[in-house]
């Protein structure tokens, strides 16, 4: 019985320390989502692909294409590179949506790049890179969800991308169940990441 107390003991602590831990991984992705205090600049704006509806995107993906604009007209980048495949042949893709509506705002196409194919963050981040060094760009302001940045961060340098983390300041995951469901799935893909470098 003795015996059996000690294991259950260590089960508890064990089982409290992992809960710590990954309390401490989700409060530095939240840290991580604030908005820098000064104005960086690069060369290009790496907008992450998120889902398009048709030709238009989604209201998380809008939030992320005009924040890149924002940062073209601001003069803080002199190019935005769109990114994002699309699920279902036959539609637009999520990069060609982003340019799109980027045209439409204001920014020439000539300064916009897409990359129609990749899927996941880390096949976004690859793809951007190869599309986008023939053009001479080599730095990047990377455009996403707060919450999101500091994976996508990392993949980017694993990658040898010369990445400055330029979260939207809004996000359209504004309910408390969101918010707990984006959160509690990015902690765990960034552990998956962190330790087994899956990519995703």
């Amino acid at each position: 019985m003795h015996y059996l107390w000690l294991v259950l003991k260590g089960v508890l602590l064990a089982f409290l320390l992992v809960l710590l831990a990954m309390g401490g991984v989700a409060w530095s992705i939240v840290s991580d989502g604030e908005p820098p205090d000064y104005p960086a600049k690069a060369d290009a704006a790496l907008v992450l692909g998120a889902a398009a509806w048709g030709d238009k995107p989604s209201p998380v993906f809008r939030e992320r294409i005009r924040h890149a604009v924002e940062l073209y007209k601001a003069g803080q980048v002199h190019w935005i590179v769109f990114t994002g495949g699309t699920p279902v042949p036959g539609y637009p893709s999520e990069a060609d949506v982003g340019r799109e509506y980027a045209l439409k705002a204001g920014v020439p196409m000539t300064a916009m790049l897409a990359e129609p194919d990749s899927r996941t963050t880390w096949e976004n981040l690859q793809n951007a890179k190869q599309l986008a060094e023939p053009f001479g760009i080599h730095t990047y302001l990377l455009v996403s969800d707060p919450w999101h940045m500091r994976r996508a961060v990392l993949m980017a340098r694993d990658l040898g991308l010369a990445a400055t983390p330029s979260p939207t300041r809004s996000t359209r995951y504004r309910t408390l169940s969101a918010r707990i469901a984006f959160l509690s799935r990015e902690t765990w893909l960034y552990v998956g990441y962190r330790i087994f470098r899956m990519a995703s």
